[in-house]
């Protein structure tokens, strides 16, 4: 009886008394207190830990499903496989070809990758914000390239690929752009003022390109290939504080007029598109963002390398080598983008994406990289050679006179096309003159 007693906290003996006295037993009620407390530790500790499982499963979750939404989401993806395959071909053949071939075809999935992230992001900032976010990183893999070309001392290639880059977001993408956006919608109507103001940038660029070409070739400098150099130093630090000021006029100072067309209330009031939602959070696009542009660096390496012993290996120019075959990739992502944009009538962003590029690059990456040159005393200019910078003359002039209307229509669109291809038989059938092959060496 007494274990039994002692169980319960009573005590194991009896005391006799009246009742009165009061001195019956009982129970030890602060025993009965402490086991309470025990088992509500008990279920806290269960607690605690099923929460933290939950917590683990949650967080595995969710990093599949990201995974899933932004690996296996597109067929494009299938191609991601020939960069790790460029990487083993150049370990055990060293066969510049093939490497350049499949590190060009690697870089085609990155690039669509980084424009899609992007995208993500321009649920989170704005349309606005987001198009330039999209030009941003849509460039990434011709800023990684041309940074890798000029450490290896190939300035006119530096030079080559940023000027095919711009010529295929001008023509191509923009193209393409528009025809594919006629297609579904006979003509669309975009935002003037945003155009206007980067045909006004590209124009300039233009400037500063064509006055240290015809400096050299006119034999005119006070210091023979010194005041090129010098000019282009200055030009760029022009540049880059013009792009900088445009951007500061696009996005604070001026930026009601900078509104897309279909953000408008009386423009689409009878639009039945459903709403669309990001796909990924926030955190998730900004570390995905980082992850591919690591990736597209490693790549781009490759790529870089491979670049001449390609022109060899194919029996092609080196100037249709670097200027026209490397924005293939790099430039997919906005090739995709805006043809995604035009076709639902989104044709603002379309711009933004490839004029804006255009802009970001010849306003900002190129004046980038003279900088770039300059610190690490490479004599990186802004003497493209009178092909070159004719080439992208005449590709501005017809660009700002088709935005001139501020709409567009499939018959635009082929058009420009077309010029493009013929910007790109020119360039196969470009050679360069022994002054322009001592820059590449």
């Amino acid at each position: 009886m007494d274990y039994k007693l002692q169980i319960f906290g009573v005590k194991p003996h009896l005391q006799m008394g009246s009742l009165d006295d009061g001195s019956t037993c009982k129970p030890d009620n602060k025993s009965l207190f402490t086991m309470d407390k025990d088992v509500d530790v008990v279920e806290k500790g269960t607690f605690s830990v099923s929460s933290s499982v939950g917590d683990r499963n949650m967080i595995r979750n969710g990093v599949y499903k990201s995974i899933k939404t932004v690996i296996f989401s597109n067929k494009l993806n299938l191609l991601m496989p020939f960069g790790p395959l460029a990487i083993l071909v150049q370990n055990l053949s060293g066969h510049n070809g093939w490497v350049f071939l499949l590190s060009l075809i690697g870089t085609a999935p990155l690039a669509q990758r980084l424009g899609y992230i992007t995208e993500q992001l321009a649920f989170y900032t704005g349309p606005t914000v987001g198009g330039l976010l999209n030009a941003t990183f849509g460039n990434a893999t011709e800023l990684i390239v041309s940074i890798y070309a000029l450490k290896s001392g190939m300035i006119h290639v530096v030079q080559r690929s940023l000027l095919g880059s711009i010529l295929s977001n001008m023509l191509l993408v923009l193209g393409c752009s528009f025809f594919f956006g006629g297609l579904v919608l006979k003509q669309q109507a975009f935002t003037k003022a945003t155009a206007t103001v980067n045909a006004g940038l590209l124009l300039m660029a233009v400037m500063a390109l064509l006055l240290p070409s015809v400096l050299h070739n006119t034999h005119t400098e006070v210091h023979f290939g010194k005041s090129e150099l010098a000019l282009s130093r200055f030009s760029s630090c022009v540049m880059l504080l013009a792009y900088a000021v445009s951007l500061v006029f696009q996005l604070k100072t001026q930026k009601d007029l900078y509104v897309p067309l279909n953000e408008e209330g009386n423009k689409n009031e009878n639009s039945d598109d459903p709403i669309e939602g990001p796909e990924v959070s926030k955190c998730e696009a900004f570390i995905w963002l980082a992850i591919i542009t690591l990736c597209t660096a490693v790549l781009s390496d490759y790529l870089v390398d491979a670049m001449e012993g390609a022109s060899v290996a194919w029996n092609m120019p080196i100037a249709f080598v670097s200027t026209i075959l490397p924005p293939i990739g790099g430039n997919a992502a906005a090739l995709t983008s805006c043809i995604m944009f035009a076709m639902k009538d989104k044709l603002d962003m379309s711009l933004g994406v490839a004029i804006g590029s255009s802009t970001q690059i010849s306003m900002f990456v190129l004046p980038f990289c003279v900088l770039i040159g300059w610190i690490t005393g490479s004599p990186m200019d802004l003497n493209f050679q009178l092909f070159e910078t004719a080439a992208l003359f005449i590709t501005i002039v017809v660009v700002a006179l088709f935005l001139l209307e501020g709409t567009s229509n499939y018959f635009k669109g082929l058009m420009l096309i077309l010029c493009y291809l013929i910007v790109a038989a020119s360039f196969y059938m470009h050679q360069d003159s022994p002054d322009d092959k001592e820059m590449t060496t």
